[in-house]
């Protein structure tokens, strides 16, 4: 961009002179324009708000030094850059212009590297000046953007009825007075395909990219207290496009509500709420990008909810009949009214699914697998998903899983635990040995994770504590016999060394392996003693 330099002289030569010296050196650079007194450079001033003016002192008309106040008056203290041409016999005024933040002087004759030399020092000042100013003016919209953005958050959660002051102050710092109305009120939320949400940030950006090309007016992008996207604008079918585009670029986890249109500054919060209530129907309608107030603000069904169908669903895991406990399910959930349901109805039965039936197997039969933990995690909330398809899917697939694992478990059982039986008569057979877990499971051919949880069924213990008290029980044994030497005890039932075999004993039986040999001989002893009492 060109600036505007404004040369004042009333010897025609020495203006002409210095336009052509300066558009040899800077051709680019500015739009010169020329006055031969101090009045007409003020019209001039007036008509072009020149950026630089270079002026003599001794004119007719209005001289310099005038020309000078006038323009510092004009200006309102952020005028024009402006030169003096002096003579050494005017330097007197020159030195009383320079109350009025004059740049620079130049003497007459004017030398042109002096001349480009101010010029470029001036071009420096008002480069600098410039960044400063773009510095502040970002700093500044950033400022009353977050102040906006503060202003609408607490207004979507203002409850109590606003005094005449208050609405007016919301309404000047949110700039309210400027809304295009009608206006409408969106939220917006992306999910990924695993559930987790795109930050309010990255939301924000790609809804930016988005809106570039639509005709409309955004007033307001800002995030609610949920993380989620909050827009208001105008028209209504500005969102309604931007739902298309998100369609069309297959952003399948992009999501708005959108409200009915709006008129004052109260209206925001209800609208706000439209929206939200919008936004939670999506959940039901994976296909749809954005959904309207108006197609959702009708009475939903809802239902009693089922608990004899959720206790029945309960008692079918572990049975042969899991395509009959799927059809429950979807009767559970009123699959076939899923279009009209009321979505708090879902929410409910999803709870309670989760405590009454997927909890008590967890609680009753332990922890499966890695894999169906995981999911059972997941499914725990519907929040997690996508839509109530891609939650239903999940939530099917889980109890089959869930189901296939209580009826191995179950299996255990049903077989008169023959593997168990097996695995520990081996224990007590090989307790003395370098013994674990892997092993044994080895040994009766099981599956390791199989192996841990049906044997904690069967007896009752862990593996590792079972192990234990074995080797413990035959220790005591073998310390009723006073042959044994204390110190080989431990190593003979399977023990590393002795200092592990005292902890573990003591672990168990609340007194060391020589505490308990000199009771176990002293109750003996005392036994006898009665005995032969009594024979006397």
């Amino acid at each position: 961009m060109k600036r505007t330099l404004l040369i004042v002289d009333d010897e025609k030569n020495i203006r002409v002179g210095l336009k052509m010296m300066i558009e040899r050196e800077f051709p680019d650079r500015y739009c010169i324009h020329m006055a031969s007194n101090g009045q007409s450079a003020l019209d001039l001033y007036r008509e072009t708000c020149a950026d630089i003016v270079i002026t003599d002192i001794r004119m007719p008309v209005m001289d310099g030094i005038r020309l000078i106040a006038e323009l510092a008056i004009e200006s309102s203290g952020d005028g024009p850059a402006v030169v003096i041409l002096s003579g050494f016999d005017d330097f007197e005024y020159a030195k009383t212009a320079i109350k009025y933040k004059v740049k620079d002087y130049l003497l007459k004759p004017i030398r042109r590297e002096e001349l480009f030399d101010l010029l470029n020092r001036i071009e420096k000042d008002f480069t600098k000046q410039e960044a400063i100013d773009r510095q502040r003016e970002e700093e500044s919209e950033l400022f009353h953007k977050e102040l906006r953005a503060s202003r609408i958050r607490q207004l979507l959660l203002q409850e109590s009825l606003l005094s005449e002051d208050e609405l007016e102050e919301y309404s000047r710092e949110i700039g309210f007075q400027k809304f295009e109305k009608p206006y409408t009120v969106a939220v917006v939320n992306f999910r990924y395909d695993d559930g987790s949400r795109m930050s309010p940030s990255e939301t924000e950006s790609l809804v930016e990219r988005m809106s570039d090309s639509l005709e409309g007016k955004l007033e307001i992008m800002t995030s609610d207290y949920e993380g989620r996207l909050v827009l208001i604008g105008s028209p209504k079918s500005w969102f309604h496009e931007l739902g298309r585009q998100a369609e069309e670029k297959g952003w399948r986890g992009l999501h708005m509500g959108i409200s009915t249109e709006g008129y004052c500054l109260l209206d925001i919060r209800n609208r706000y709420e439209e929206a939200i209530h919008s936004l939670q129907y999506t959940f039901l309608y994976p296909q749809a990008n954005y959904i309207e107030y108006e197609a959702v603000r009708t009475e939903r069904r809802n239902f009693p909810v089922p608990h004899e169908d959720i206790r029945k669903l309960a008692n079918m895991l572990g049975t042969e009949h899991e395509k009959e406990m799927l059809l429950l399910l979807g009767t559970i959930f009123h699959i076939e009214h899923l279009q009209h349901i009321d979505l708090s109805y879902l929410e409910r039965v999803s709870r309670l699914v989760n405590e009454q039936v997927l909890d008590e197997v967890f609680l009753l039969y332990g922890e499966s697998s890695v894999e169906v933990l995981k999911l059972y995690k997941k499914v725990g909330n519907m929040s997690n998903f996508q839509s109530f398809h891609d939650y239903y899917r999940k939530l099917e697939h889980l109890l089959i899983s869930v189901n296939a694992y209580v009826t191995m478990v179950r299996s255990a059982y049903t077989e008169e635990h023959g593997d168990m039986k097996e695995a520990v008569a081996f224990i007590e057979e090989s307790y003395n040995r370098s013994l674990n877990m892997a092993m044994v499971s080895n040994h009766v051919s099981l599956n390791y994770s199989y192996f841990s949880e049906t044997f904690k069924a069967y007896t009752g213990e862990n593996f590792v504590l079972y192990l234990k008290k074995v080797r413990i029980r035959k220790a005591k044994e073998l310390l009723l016999k006073s042959s044994v030497k204390l110190s080989m005890v431990g190593e003979s039932v399977g023990f590393e060394n002795s200092k592990q075999f005292s902890r573990v004993f003591k672990e168990l039986e609340g007194v060391s392996p020589h505490e308990y040999r000199i009771k176990v001989q002293a109750d003996q002893h005392i036994k006898g003693d009665s005995s032969s009492s009594e024979s006397i």
